[in-house]
């Protein structure tokens, strides 16, 4: 089996790597690095956990490790989808390269512009950015990237979910022919073979079977939830949810809980609040200082469960992360087990529960077909004591219609048995009141006060 000393690797970087504590390279480390330290362009299909992250960061450390930055003009670019995604390769830059004197600069939103434009200004090896971000830089004039020799693109698939595709095409004709590009994606969809046929030249094609089984150490677990009516769901799903929390007592350490949309994020973490749990969200129309005090209080253990969607979940490394809850069962089959590869990590024991909505069997069989293994069933934690019983029937059916017959016959004599007295009849409208009305309509007559009369008169005399 290859070592990081076997690649070939500048002594400074094999330094780090060794007091990192790191000694033999994943799969796709072992296959994209020497091809990059070649100077090739590299295409490597792996997943999130695999390694891929230090499979791009040791080569382009290397070969920047001689040259010099000049203003406005990075020496190297990585575009990642997301911005905690983007932190997590900043600190992987920060540990391999801590005894070389390389600079970076890191281009996420929410975050001022003044401080990441004097950076900028001093010039960086490394340029770490998420697409949106760069292009505003460029376009306000404070970034070149005409100087780029190394272009990686990590978690291509993520920026096609995320609609980032007419900016990194956008990105890609903005910097030199000439750069060498280290491109990273889960899946092959036709949108990315298309960039990738376009923008690589002849590229090294290293593909890591995809992560299609959980790790053994995570017990999984499934509630098949139906709300007892359809305006009740959201209330009994949340009810559900913390059932579940409960029910693992002590053993729940912290948790991870993920939704599918930011909105039920929201609603989740507000919901969990209230019900006296320590939970905080974290999703992508947060403020960014909020994120990452959310993410380093959790970390930290200041925060016991934090409620998330998935893209602000990825590249969140938290080593000790008891439990995941599945709010939602994700739309795609490797996102679960992307998830609750959260949980069970370093060879620690884990458990990761899910709510499966009657809407969601479908995505939830393609989860069971991609694992190759059933997810054992439990029962759902809420009694449904408030359903509506079987017996009674809803106001308005034929049972009560007939049930209101005699009675409403009854009503009807005794009304024909009363004594015939005319009484005008009250009407709403008052035309056809008055053709009712058999006597003529009197005015005030003798009865006229006085000061009415003498007002009339004073007119006359007028």
């Amino acid at each position: 089996m290859a070592k990081f000393s076997d690649l070939n690797l500048n002594a400074k970087i094999l330094k780090a790597i060794d007091e990192a504590g790191y000694e033999t390279p994943t799969p796709i480390q072992d296959g994209a690095i020497p091809a990059a330290l070649e100077g090739k362009d590299v295409l490597g299909i792996a997943q999130t956990g695999t390694g891929k992250t230090a499979s791009f960061t040791l080569p382009m450390i290397h070969l920047l490790a001689r040259g010099r930055a000049r203003a406005r003009m990075p020496r190297s670019l990585v575009l990642c989808p997301t911005r905690e995604l983007a932190a997590q390769v900043a600190e992987n830059f920060d540990t391999y390269s801590k005894h070389l004197k390389l600079t970076k600069a890191l281009l996420i939103g929410g975050v001022s512009f003044k401080e990441q434009d004097l950076l900028i200004d001093k010039g960086v090896d490394v340029l770490i950015a998420t697409p949106g971000r760069l292009l505003d830089h460029f376009e306000r004039g404070k970034l070149l990237l005409t100087g780029v020799q190394v272009m990686v693109v990590d978690e291509a698939d993520r920026m096609l979910d995320m609609g980032f595709i007419p900016d990194i095409e956008r990105i890609f004709g903005l910097t030199p022919f000439t750069r060498q590009t280290l491109f990273f994606s889960a899946t092959m969809a036709p949108e990315i073979e298309r960039i990738t046929n376009t923008f690589l030249s002849a590229p090294t094609r290293i593909e890591v079977a995809r992560q299609a089984t959980a790790s053994e150490t995570i017990e999984q677990a499934v509630v098949m939830f139906k709300a007892s009516r359809r305006e009740r769901e959201g209330s009994e799903k949340r009810a559900v949810l913390r059932a579940l929390i409960e029910g693992e007592g002590d053993g729940c350490t912290n948790a991870i809980v993920f939704c599918n949309r930011k909105t039920d994020v929201d609603i989740c973490a507000k919901s969990l609040k209230k019900y006296g749990y320590d939970a905080e969200p974290i999703h992508g129309d947060l403020d960014q200082s909020q994120r990452t005090r959310t993410l380093d209080g959790f970390r930290e253990g200041n925060i016991r469960i934090l409620v998330a969607s998935d893209v602000a979940a990825r590249g969140l490394d938290v080593p000790s992360v008891s439990h995941v809850f599945n709010f939602d069962v994700p739309s795609h089959a490797e996102d679960y087990v992307h998830r609750i590869g959260r949980t069970g990590r370093a060879g620690r024991d884990g458990k990761a529960m899910m709510i499966c909505a009657k809407r969601d069997e479908k995505n939830f069989d393609a989860i069971e077909k991609l694992i190759q293994k059933e997810i054992p069933r439990i029962e759902n934690p809420i009694a449904q004591t408030d359903e509506p019983q079987t017996h009674a029937k809803p106001r308005g059916s034929k049972a009560a219609s007939e049930a209101e017959k005699p009675k409403r016959n009854s009503e009807k004599q005794a009304v024909q048995n009363e004594p015939s007295e005319k009484v005008a009849p009250q009407s709403k409208d008052r035309n056809r009141g008055r053709k009712n009305q058999s006597h003529t309509v009197k005015g005030m007559g003798d009865h006229m006060p006085s000061f009415i009369a003498l007002s009339f008169e004073d007119r006359r005399a007028n």
